[in-house]
């Protein structure tokens, strides 16, 4: 049973980058972790380079509830980030607590 408190909302995955689109995205990650860091609500968010797979990029995110999750969600699919990254294939697992 999880000790955290059942409201937070845990978001785990990749996101597959081709090599053509790698320095792109890269260059648009440090001002996409620094807006989402500054969010209320989140309390952590980390974009990694898979250690088994060169073409994906390992997501993790915490935030304390559902309304701060979906405010991260509309405000990052706006952005610059959102935007460059928007056709990119992803694979997340979303965990708010709820059975």
């Amino acid at each position: 049973m999880s000790t955290r408190p059942s409201r937070e909302v845990h978001l785990t995955g990749w996101l597959l980058v081709p090599a053509e689109r790698r320095a792109r995205v890269d260059a648009l990650l440090e001002e996409h972790r620094r807006l989402t860091l500054a969010e209320p609500g989140c309390i952590e968010f980390s974009v990694t380079p898979s250690a088994d797979h060169a073409d994906r990029m390992m997501v993790a995110e915490r935030f304390t509830d559902r309304g701060a999750f979906d405010a991260h969600r509309r405000r990052a699919a706006e952005s610059e980030w959102g935007v460059a990254t928007r056709d990119l294939h992803r694979e997340y697992t979303i965990d708010d607590g709820q059975a």
